[in-house]
């Protein structure tokens, strides 16, 4: 029996990750705080695929979730074949105004818990020498982003953890894939307090939550290392590098700002 372990699974991308990884034979490992939610698509997974799901109900934007994650899925006594860090959220605003708590949380789920399941499943990877992690980071990885300085920030971090990790790790037959969505149509937004943005009236660069998962996982079983779902979002991603650094933090600015 092959499990994926999917965070962040009860809504949009990661409710979709939990679906496709079932269709391919995956028995899903979820992972989000709410239960009711987990235990629904659980049951769903059950009918439509006659696979059992295990529920772990954590916050993960707390200090030693991943830990927690981690030691519930030992109980369990499964290998983790496949990881899917998905679970991640922004915060809109000026730096300075917004709650540190917030920030401070978004740093914690964003990074520190993506990076200690990584650590953590990973030594169980190499020992059987098999294993693919997916991290999701955005676009945003490839740039400063002021109005969502941190959230930016954050998913630089990632992209550039995922793609270190995958050099160390590819002669221990383990595959890591950093997938770098554009806009997609999920909750993130609303989350995020932006749905007044430019960036969101801008509807036409939001990809499905379905095509984004589908080509993610594309990726990391074809073990690509760097995937940007999307030709408007690879172009805009790559021509990052040949544009003065002064006008993109201008322009992400204008994106990012509500009303």
């Amino acid at each position: 029996m092959k499990y994926a372990l999917i965070t962040g699974a009860s809504t949009g991308l990661g409710k979709d990750f939990a679906y496709s990884l079932a269709k391919q034979g995956y028995s899903p490992i979820l992972v989000a705080r709410n239960a009711d939610r987990l235990k629904s698509l659980a049951s769903e997974i059950k009918v439509k695929f006659g696979l059992d799901s295990i529920v772990i109900a954590e916050d993960l934007s707390l200090p030693n979730a991943a830990e927690k994650v981690y030691k519930s899925v030992k109980k369990s006594k499964v290998f983790v074949s496949c990881l899917v860090n998905n679970a991640g959220y922004g915060l809109n605003g000026e730096f300075h105004q917004n709650s540190f708590e917030e920030e401070s949380k978004m740093i914690q789920l964003n990074v520190t818990t993506l990076a200690e399941l990584c650590h953590l499943f990973l030594q169980d990877m190499v020992t059987k020498k098999e294993g693919y992690i997916l991290n999701v980071a955005s676009t945003a990885a490839f740039q400063p982003g002021p109005l969502m300085t941190n959230y930016y920030a954050t998913k630089a971090y990632v992209l550039s953890l995922s793609e270190g990790i995958a050099e160390e790790v590819k002669d221990y037959g383990i595959t890591v894939t950093c997938l770098c969505p554009g806009p997609t149509k999920t909750e993130f937004f609303e989350r995020a307090k932006m749905s007044g943005s430019k960036l969101v009236k801008s509807s036409f660069l939001a990809m499905n939550s379905l095509d984004v998962v589908d080509i993610g996982l594309k990726a990391l079983f074809a073990k690509r290392v760097v995937k940007i779902p999307g030709m408007i979002n690879f172009i805009m991603a790559e021509s990052i590098r040949f544009t003065p650094r002064i006008i993109i933090r201008k322009i992400a600015k204008f994106l990012n700002k509500v009303g």
